[in-house]
């Protein structure tokens, strides 16, 4: 994003008035310091919670990773997310992780670990508050995961995906906006453009059960998102956000502006 957008995105999230917390994600947002250090602060003069989500690829030494986190430190923030897991290094806890991790106690800032775990013979994964942040435990297959990770996963009937595991749909509690404007409830399903509309008039006009990815998988998961557009699939995925994906991938020439960005479907 340029600071402009970001600045019009922080200024759409105000006039909300229900946004608390403003996450910088990517990708990776350390690659775009000098905007992100300045969306920081701007955000912190219109009195919303700050965090970050970072694989921490800069901290090359805690020398250097205190280099880097003291514009922030400055700034505050609630939380510093650190993602490090085998699809992040060549370890589990990487030393990257773990230079940023003494930076960030040596200057006071909060700190956590996002660790995602490699598939092992089962699927199961421990069932969190629906709209919660997704901080770690099992892969959800979505996007390059559902192609590349899949393969020799145990696998259940497609039958059993009657529900959405992870969002709250009704009431979304979070909500995520990519470059492009693209304003989602899960990452690839879209509910408007901040580019196009006002963030508070596409909040005012969600009606879940009306938009046409939504409304079938909160009557019944992937399982009626399926049925409902009458969609081939197979007999078996590896979990939930595995066959919605899949469902969604075949649905997007139908809906385009529902299911975005290109990106986020391998495309580019």
């Amino acid at each position: 994003m340029t600071l402009a957008q970001v600045r019009d995105v922080l200024r759409q999230a105000q006039e909300l008035g229900s946004i608390e917390m403003v996450y910088f994600e990517g990708g990776e947002p350390f690659l775009f310091y000098p905007i992100m250090l300045q969306g920081l602060r701007e955000a912190a003069k219109m009195g919303f919670k700050r965090g970050i989500v970072t694989n921490c690829y800069w901290a090359t030494s805690v020398e250097d990773a205190v280099q880097w986190l003291r514009p922030i430190a400055e700034i505050g923030i609630s939380d510093l997310s650190m993602s490090s897991d085998l699809f992040h290094g060549a370890e589990k806890m990487s030393q990257t992780v773990r230079n940023a991790a003494e930076a960030a106690k040596q200057l006071g800032l909060p700190k956590g670990v996002i660790t995602i775990e490699v598939p092992e013979g089962c699927t199961a994964r421990p069932q969190a508050d629906k709209g919660e942040p997704i901080t770690g435990g099992q892969v959800r297959f979505r996007g390059r995961a559902a192609v590349k990770l899949t393969p020799g996963v145990p696998r259940q009937p497609w039958t059993e995906f009657t529900e959405c595991p992870d969002e709250d749909f009704d009431n979304p509690g979070r909500l995520h906006v990519d470059t492009f404007g693209n304003l989602h409830t899960c990452q690839g399903l879209v509910i408007g453009n901040l580019w196009q509309r006002s963030l508070k008039e596409i909040v005012a006009h969600y009606v879940p059960s009306a938009h046409p990815i939504v409304g079938p998988l909160m009557e019944g998961g992937p399982v009626a998102l399926a049925r409902r557009y009458d969609l081939p699939h197979e007999e078996t995925y590896a979990d939930a956000c595995h066959m919605c994906y899949l469902m969604r991938e075949a649905l997007r020439a139908r809906f385009p502006e529902f299911l975005a960005p290109d990106e986020m479907y391998g495309e580019s």
